[in-house]
This record gives C-alpha cells, sequence and structure tokens, in this order.
C-alpha cells in the first residue's frame, strides 16, 4: 500500500526538478559591469594599439665595463643625477696595488734615463785621469830600463834585452787604453743606449696610463646623451640641462655584477617629457600615416586622456613583446614602433605603464 504511493511520488518530484534546472539553465546571466571600464575610442574609424610609457631618451640600461664585486653605490631610486655622476663603483684594491708597481717601474726606467744622459760624471773625471798619469809613468820607466840595457851591449844577454823590449812596449799598450777608456767616458753614454732607455720609459709610461685607464673604468658613471657643435664645428657634450631620474636600481654593495648583454645593473632616463612608444599592428601598417593625430589613454583611468605629438617611427619592423592579453592577439604578430610625445599635465603618469592609444583613420 506505501509503496503503491510512494513510487508515484518520487517520479514527480524528479521532473518538477528537472523541469526546474532547465528552466535555469535557460535563463540569460545577468550582465556584470567590469570594476574599471576599459579605454573606449572616441574615433568612428580608428586605428589602436597598446603603448608603453618611456623617458625622453628611451630607457638606459647601465651596465659594467667590466665585471667585479660592487664596493659602493651612489644612487638609490628617485635620485636625479646629472651627466658624469658616478653610480656605482666596483672593488678597485687589485689595480690600485697595480698602479703603485706600474708607478715604480716607470721611476725606475725614469731614473736609468736621467743617468746615461747626465753622463759623463764630473766626480769620475779624476780617477780617470789618473789611471791616464799611471800609464805615462809606467811606460817611461819600463822606457829608461830597456834604454839603459840596450846601452850595455853585448854585456846583457839578448834575452834579457828581448824581455825589456817587450815590457816597454806592453806599457806603451797600457797608456793606448788608458787614453781610449777616458775618451770614451769623456764622450757620455752611447745614444743608442740613450733610445733603448727612453723606449723604456715609454712603455713603463705606456703601462702606468693602460692601469689608470682600467682603474677609471671601475666607476660606472651617468652618460652624455646630447651633443652639440662648437665654434669650429667639432662635437662636443652639451649637458648642461640634462638630469637623469633613477628609475630602477639593481645592485647592493658587495654583490657580483658582469658584462652579460640584456642584464641592466641600473635604469636611467630623461624624464622631463615622457613619451609613448606604441604597436602599430603589421595589418594596419597600410593604414598608418604619422599625420594622424590620436590620444592615449591610462590602463585602469580610462577617464583621463593625452593627445599626441608624433616623434619618430622606428621603420623595422620587429615581432611584438607587449601583450595585452585580448583572444585575437597572437604571439606571431610584428609591430611597427611609433613614438608620440605625451601633451597635457603628467601627474601619476610613470615609465613603464601601459597605455590604450587610438589614432584617428577617418577618411582612410
Amino acid at each position: 500500500m506505501f509503496t503503491r504511493y510512494v513510487l508515484p511520488l518520487v517520479g514527480v518530484c524528479t521532473l518538477v526538478f528537472a523541469v526546474t534546472q532547465i528552466l535555469k539553465a535557460q535563463q540569460k546571466p545577468e550582465q556584470v559591469s567590469p570594476a574599471i571600464e576599459p579605454g573606449k575610442s572616441p574615433y568612428t574609424k580608428q586605428l589602436a594599439g597598446s603603448g608603453i610609457i618611456e623617458p625622453e631618451t628611451e630607457n638606459i640600461l647601465i651596465g659594467s665595463h667590466v665585471p667585479g664585486v660592487v664596493d659602493k653605490l651612489f644612487i638609490k631610486v628617485g635620485d636625479t643625477i646629472k651627466p658624469g655622476d658616478r653610480i656605482f663603483q666596483i672593488d678597485e684594491r687589485t689595480l690600485r696595488a697595480e698602479l703603485k708597481y706600474r708607478e715604480s717601474m716607470l721611476a725606475s726606467a725614469q731614473a736609468q734615463l736621467g743617468k746615461l744622459k747626465k753622463m759623463p760624471r764630473d766626480e769620475e773625471r779624476p780617477v780617470n785621469e789618473a789611471k791616464v798619469k799611471e800609464a805615462e809613468i809606467a811606460l817611461q820607466d819600463m822606457q829608461q830600463q830597456y834604454d839603459r840595457v840596450q846601452k850595455l851591449g853585448s854585456s846583457v844577454s839578448q834575452e834579457e834585452l828581448i824581455r825589456r823590449q817587450l815590457a816597454a812596449e806592453l806599457s806603451r799598450q797600457q797608456l793606448n787604453r788608458a787614453k781610449a777608456d777616458f775618451a770614451l767616458w769623456s764622450a757620455g753614454a752611447w745614444q743608442y743606449d740613450k733610445d733603448i732607455s727612453q723606449a723604456a720609459v715609454d712603455q713603463a709610461n705606456a703601462q702606468l696610463e693602460q692601469t689608470k685607464t682600467e682603474l677609471t673604468r671601475l666607476t660606472v658613471k651617468a652618460p652624455m646623451v646630447r651633443w652639440k657643435l662648437d665654434t669650429n664645428g667639432v662635437e662636443v657634450p652639451d649637458n648642461a640641462n640634462t638630469q637623469y631620474r633613477v628609475l630602477q636600481v639593481n645592485i647592493r654593495p658587495g654583490e657580483y655584477v658582469g658584462n652579460t648583454p640584456g642584464q641592466a645593473a641600473i635604469v636611467l632616463g630623461v624624464v622631463g617629457q615622457l613619451h609613448v612608444r606604441v604597436d602599430i599592428d603589421e595589418n594596419d601598417i597600410a593604414r598608418y600615416q604619422p599625420s594622424l593625430v590620436g590620444i592615449a589613454k591610462p590602463r585602469g583611468n580610462p577617464d583621463v586622456s593625452f593627445k599626441l605629438k608624433f616623434v619618430r617611427l622606428e621603420p623595422y619592423v620587429i615581432p611584438k613583446r607587449s601583450l595585452t592579453g585580448a583572444n585575437t592577439e597572437r604571439v606571431d604578430t610584428r609591430v611597427l614602433q611609433v613614438v608620440y610625445a605625451l601633451q597635457g599635465d603628467q601627474k601619476n603618469i610613470f615609465v613603464g605603464q601601459q597605455m590604450d592609444v587610438f589614432l584617428d583613420a577617418g577618411g582612410k
């Protein structure tokens, strides 16, 4: 009796549940507004692209000339510095020791050259003159002995006569050698010896300058970015009004830095006038003209817009690197990069911030 009423009741409940679920599935979901409205274009026909804020000079990625351990860091994020100001310094103790060694080598070579240039030495003159006088007296003595023996005639053996003669001749040659030594001393240093010594000085000086250059390379400074022509038509630095802002610091004292490409120890930029680098899709390049006017809107703040002033385009089309997350975006897309200057109050706009850029393509 109980089973007779339960089974139909279960069937009716199942049917009601199924109908309810079907009706819920067919209901349209409520439209949910995004937390922040995306930027909208004010133009009927447009070219749109994503942009990145960058400083006037683009981002300057500062590296190190030589690898080593950071000893001193002279800046911090947000500082304003001028071209030529010190940024950081690599440990220089090894090169300081080498510099002292090079200086001592140069001093030794200069002393050797100075010694050759001072020859003959006046203090040595009496000594050399005395040697010549001594040789003259010795020759005179031997000659007199030979003359006396020769006068004795047959009373002296032939052997004794020859011995006296050879002794006199030996004294004569010793005198000639003393005179030659005196003449050589009087002439001073040989010019070729001076040239060799001068070359040693030049070599030591070059090695010293090389060490000094390597020492200066251990201190990284802010680069010179602007140039002008002087009255002689020569390019000279024009950085009187240039100021950098330290945008990023990726090193600390005690850390090792290398010269690996693409790894920036410090990021600088001239942020007086902000630029936006816009990626124009390769499918839209044919429609693009530098004369197009447009606006840029910051991501997350669509109510703010900036007018754009064309600065330059980079004619080399490159693979797209900045991804916006749109479903229609392809990773293998290539883009033409165009740089615009932002017009208006740039408050609360930062380097590296993404912008939505819309260009008026009306009539195209």
